[in-house]
Order: C-alpha cells, then structure tokens, then sequence
C-alpha cells in the first residue's frame, strides 16, 4: 500500500475524525483511526462504539491497502511535519513509513480485522439543513443541556419534527433554550441526540465547505453527512419532558433591552456575586430603566439601563450565569424578557423573531 497527499489536507482529515477515537477504553484497537486506501481516495474512520465519523478524501494512491494506527500519535506526527507533500508506505511487517521531505517515521499498525464496523443503519426519516442555520440551531440550544451523570436523558438535545419544523430543545432543570428552523420532511419525528454528538457535528460543518447536512433519523440512530464527512451517533433511549407546558403563554411584564449592554451588565455584576451565592442578581423593571444589582460579602454592585417596558413593575432575582450564556448566542441588537411573576419564569428572545425561546427559572429570595 502507498499514497501520497499534502500534509495540510490530510491534518485536516485527521482532524475530524481523531474526536471519536476513544482514550479511556479497555479496546487498545479504539484508540486508533482506520484508514482504507483505494482506487483515488482514503477513507478515515473513527468510533467509541457511542459515535462513529467518516472522512474522505483524495489522493495519489499507488496501491491499495487498509490499516489502523494509533490516532493520537499518528496525528501528532502530521502534525508536526513540514507543509509539503506526504507519502505513506504500508510494509509487510505491519508498519507504515512516512516520509514528508527529509523526514520519515516508521510505526506499528494493528490489524484492520480486528476494528469495529460502523453500524448499517436503514434509511429513517431524512430531513436536509442550511449549514450556516445548523450551526446557530446547535450553539443556540446545547449549552443549556444538563452536566448532571444522573439525568442522561438530559444531557441530549431533542429533535423534534413537526409540520416541515424542526423544533431543537434542550434543557437541564434551570433553563430551557428552543430554536426552531424550516426544513422539508414527509413525516413528523423525534429522537434526542446527545450534546457530545452536536458538538462534533458542529465542528464537523465548521471545517466542511458544503452549505448543506444531510440529517437521517431512526429509532436508535442519528446519521449527518455534510460533503465527505459522515456522523453517526447513537440516540438516548427515554422521555423527553413535555416542554410545551412549562412555557408560559400570558405575560404581565415585557420589557425590550440592548443585547450588548445588558449583557456587559449582568458580566460587571457577576464580579461582585460569587458561585456560593448561586451567581445570584436581583433586577428591578421600572418605569423606563431596568436596575441589575448584586451583592455578596465581596461587596455591592450596581448597575442601570434604559428600556422600553410593557406591563407592571417588577423585582425579580436570577442566577446572572443563566442569562449571560443566552444573551451571547442572541445575534440580534435587542432581546425581549418577559416575566409573569417574581416566581414564575422569564423568557428571553430576539426581538421581532420567534424561533428562539429561552425560558429560565428565577431564584427565590427573601422579600426586604
């Protein structure tokens, strides 16, 4: 087997797949990345058993083989060499040759045998998505998905298709975050996609040129192929909670705030709230301003902007962490905040666009 590709497209290559090889494994076969070379192409392949990626990509291939070798290792070493010409020679004792200008490495391979196969997954329902879309639909939900082993089903974003609308939900018991994009599918489905698997997919479609992912569903698995990059995940198994009915419907405040300025805000008072104090920020809606203070044994913090309210007058506390990380995924100039009650949740969205809603819960505190 012998091939030769540049260093850059090949790192690249490398770089996509290396995310699903595994590093703690009792499978020493798991941490390597599977490379077939054949006819003018290397096909990468990449599994932890949980995900599974595919890479192609040209070559000058001389003859055809197949191998395995040690991921991180192997990507270290392309890395590292000069930006030119790679060639790859396979040997007979199970070793490949690297030669990129005047340097060579000689490694161990193991037994392309002995590497699990992707599974065959039938074809489900398949729904197609702008990229540019994509990514913002992932960034804008993921963050709020749960960091607790105890709830996995949480820990996964749900796909929800209804009615040529693909609503993304996550949630982790403080907020929830719902984007909603247009796509074109004959039936209406749902599976929950874990968050690890949309991180690579988003980096996926960040090192891809295509405009378009190609999204499979089925019952156990989720397939997305964007140009010569394919994923495939498997689903978490559960019930994903009712989240129409925790959104609220009537509002008794509304009020509309610069995005930026808010933000920078609600970071000048985090300063003075501590982690202990549950990032804790009480907001005071009055007439025309919107009044953010904190305070904790470091000190007091206080902060006030300018607003266009609807509604009553409200004072309301929140954990200052859960808004800031919304805030920064919001592209728009201003965002809507939305309050019921003092315990009630407040909704957060674009102004004049409905196809995002977060929803976070308030923190209770003592009434002065």
């Amino acid at each position: 087997m012998r091939f030769k590709i540049s260093q850059k497209v090949l790192m690249n290559s490398i770089s996509i797949v290396i995310r699903a090889v595994s590093n703690k494994t009792a499978l020493p076969i798991l941490k390597g990345i599977l490379m077939e070379v054949k006819e003018n192409k290397i096909i990468l392949i990449t599994t932890d058993l949980e995900i599974g990626i595919k890479k192609e990509v040209e070559a000058v291939v001389a003859s055809e083989g197949i191998f395995v070798v040690e991921g991180k290792l192997f990507s270290e070493i392309i890395r590292k060499l000069p930006d030119s010409s790679v060639e790859i020679i396979k040997t007979e004792e199970n070793k490949i040759i690297i030669k990129c200008e005047n340097t060579e490495f000689i490694i161990s391979t193991w037994c392309a045998n002995n590497y699990p196969e992707l599974p065959q997954v039938q074809e489900g329902e398949t729904c197609f998505l702008e990229n540019e879309i994509f990514n913002k639909m992932i960034v804008q939900t993921i963050f709020a998905t749960s960091q607790v082993e105890t709830k996995p089903i949480l820990k996964g974003v749900l796909f929800e298709i209804k009615e040529n609308i693909l609503n993304m939900v996550a949630l982790d018991g403080y907020r929830l975050a719902l984007r909603k994009g247009k796509i074109k599918a004959e039936n209406d489905y749902k599976v929950i996609v874990p968050a690890k698997t949309l991180n690579e997919v988003n980096r996926i479609i960040n090192s891809e040129e295509e405009n378009k992912t190609e999204v499979n569903l089925t019952e156990n698995y989720i397939i997305f192929k964007t140009g010569k990059s394919t994923l495939i995940s498997k689903v978490l198994e559960g019930e994903f909670l009712n989240y129409t009915q925790i959104i609220p419907k009537e509002f008794n405040t509304r009020i509309t705030v610069n995005t930026k300025k808010f933000t920078e805000s609600l970071e000048r008072a985090s300063l003075i709230s501590t982690e202990s104090k549950k990032n804790l920020v009480k907001i005071n809606i009055t007439e025309e301003k919107i009044i953010v203070l904190s305070n904790s044994e470091l000190g007091k913090g206080y902060e006030e902007l300018e607003i266009e309210k609807e509604g009553d007058n409200i004072s309301i506390a929140f954990n200052s962490k859960y808004i800031i990380e919304a805030l920064k995924v919001i592209e728009e100039e201003n965002i809507v905040f939305s309050f019921t009650t003092n315990i009630r949740p407040g909704i957060i969205g674009p102004q004049n666009r409905d196809d995002y809603i977060y929803l976070v819960l308030p923190v209770r505190i003592a009434q002065q």
